[in-house]
């Protein structure tokens, strides 16, 4: 293992993988299969009957058919085609990875040249190779992030809730391969609604917080066009102190994450709007809007891709949501960002800012409420001026609590009969939702779920080792195979399903509160600042629930005693 220092924020690691299976196809044809998909690139130890001798590499993310790399993958599924050249002399070389243009842009996250262009690969072919290859002989070559492998462990009674957080984990690290959470290989651009996922799930992994920070940090000087991103930043901030107890972004850049929560854009009863007039160039330049998306209007998302962005054969992922100038997710996630911020103000000692977020929080929740409910149907509706209620409109304010106790059944019941109709980016605050009002059963549920919209599918039936960037190709034909923003279950297993969850600064105090549905044990490890908790669950049916707690020194804890379900 070799620890490179790129000149980003923290170093990055290469780490050698020996061949989980080795074929010979052919003469001089060989297979290789490292058994999971990392970025890097290979190193091959040999030599040739004569010098200059030519051999073919593949490296590829997919297979056409047993032991054959798919050398025209769909969307943006990775395979090079490259070449080693041998001499007499047995050496040592690493397959040198031409710059992708597809990921290199202005906007990129740039490897270091002390690292190389990597891609991201499981198999690899080899051509015209000569003699026996050696399995000692080839190496994947991963870069990433430093990684405590043992930070944090999952095993349940469950084998599909296991395997998905295995995918999950790796996805975590695998994905660290830039320096900073971006958006996977596709474009290796970070993005806040990314960076958020990617932040939680890596904090249930590892207690190493730099990486968010840094992401952070970017973010806030190169800020992308989606409204609901902006959002989605103080809240990033919020969770960077909470778990780490480090004030320095807060305070940093307390004056832009109060631009984030896009209170500029209030109407007189505090519901935001990015339709009114009031998106000025002072604001954009406020939230970090930079020249790169000058041609791009400040809008709301809600789930992407919408309906139709591939073509009439594409459904999206918005459950056919009704835009409107006053929009039920934004405001909720506007509400979120308010309340955070008031925790914000107040661990900053600014009691009058303070004051105004809690108050407008008050007034945003009260407006969503008499104006974007609708009481016959007993949902949300997607916004103003339109009576369609989709999912979304319905697990984001369960998921920034803004529904009144006695609503609580009958947006459940809505979102409920849904299933999973938002991407795996809308997942994340589903899932997060649910189990908030005690839904473990169908959070539970979806986590182990099999059909072709589940995590299960993306290892089990595509055969992807890192999570995607959608749920298949029928729902995003450009998806890459390496998107962290797919990778929810890892924070949603931890923070949720196990409970543990910091509830002061640097887990000073911390909350344990499972809520572990069917299942019928449970051993885990997480990790925080001042050493791992540990747990144990047994959830045998006619018995009581056991739960075993050990927790380190300095951390305080509450423990929330399980039931079944």
């Amino acid at each position: 293992m070799a620890m490179i220092d790129p000149g980003l924020p923290m170093e990055l690691v290469v780490s050698r993988r020996r061949p989980r299976r080795l074929a010979r196809l052919g003469p001089g044809h060989w297979f290789i299969d490292f058994g999971r998909a990392v970025f890097g690139t290979i190193e091959l130890t040999a030599a040739a009957p004569a010098d200059r001798h030519e051999v073919r590499v593949h490296l590829g993310e997919k297979l056409a058919g047993p032991m054959r790399i798919d050398r025209s993958p769909p969307g943006a599924v990775r395979y090079r085609g490259l070449s080693l050249v041998l001499n007499r002399q047995t050496t040592t070389l690493r397959v040198l990875i031409p710059p992708d243009e597809r990921n290199t842009g202005p906007r990129a996250i740039p490897m270091p040249r002390t690292v190389g262009e990597v891609m991201p690969f499981r198999y690899c072919e080899l051509e015209e190779f000569p003699g026996t290859l050696d399995p000692e002989a080839v190496g994947q070559l991963f870069v990433h992030a430093p990684f405590d492998d043992s930070a944090a462990f999952f095993e349940s009674s469950d084998p599909v809730l296991n395997d998905v957080w295995d995918l999950c984990r790796h996805t975590i690290k695998a994905t660290t391969f830039c320096g900073l959470y971006v958006d996977g290989d596709r474009e290796r651009i970070p993005y806040e609604g990314d960076a958020y996922i990617n932040q939680l799930s890596h904090y249930a992994l590892d207690a190493d917080y730099r990486m968010a920070r840094a992401t952070l940090h970017h973010l806030i000087d190169h800020a992308t066009w989606p409204a609901d991103w902006q959002l989605h930043m103080p809240l990033i901030a919020w969770y960077d102190f909470l778990y780490s107890g480090n004030d320095d972004a807060i305070r940093r850049h307390y004056a832009a994450l109060k631009a984030k929560t896009l209170a500029a854009l209030a109407g007189e009863d505090g519901l935001i709007s990015t339709r009114t007039g009031l998106v000025t160039p002072d604001l954009r330049r406020a939230l970090g809007l930079d020249d790169f998306f000058k041609d791009q209007d400040l809008r709301e998302l809600v789930d992407w891709p919408p309906p139709g962005w591939f073509g009439p054969d594409t459904p999206g992922e918005t459950d056919g949501y009704v835009f409107t100038p006053v929009n039920t997710v934004l405001n909720a996630l506007h509400h979120r960002s308010l309340v955070l911020m008031e925790r914000i103000a107040g661990a900053l000692g600014k009691e009058a800012d303070r004051g105004f977020f809690a108050a407008r929080a008050q007034a945003v929740a009260r407006a969503v409420n008499t104006r974007l409910f609708d009481p016959g149907r007993g949902v949300y509706v997607d916004g103003d001026g339109t009576d369609h209620a989709s999912q979304h409109a319905n697990f984001f304010p369960l998921m920034t609590d803004i529904v009144p106790e006695k609503r609580i059944q009958s947006v459940v019941e809505f979102v409920k009969s849904r299933d999973m109709a938002c991407s795996v980016y809308g997942a994340q605050h589903l899932l997060d939702g649910l189990y908030r009002v005690g839904e473990a059963e169908h959070g539970f549920a979806l986590l182990t779920a099999t059909h072709d919209r589940s995590w299960h599918h993306m290892s089990r039936g595509i055969g992807s080792t890192m999570t995607l960037e959608a749920w298949g190709t029928r729902y995003k034909p450009n998806l890459d195979w390496n998107h962290a923003w797919g990778a929810a279950p890892a924070n949603i297993i931890v923070r949720r399903l196990l409970g543990v969850r910091p509830i002061a600064p640097g887990f000073a105090r911390a909350i344990i509160a499972p809520q572990a549905g069917p299942l019928r044990w449970v051993r885990a490890r997480v990790p925080t600042p001042l050493g791992p908790i540990e747990l144990e669950l047994w959830n045998e049916p006619g018995r009581p629930p056991e739960l075993s707690v050990a927790a380190p020194n300095g951390v305080e804890t509450k423990v929330v005693p399980p039931r079944h379900c």
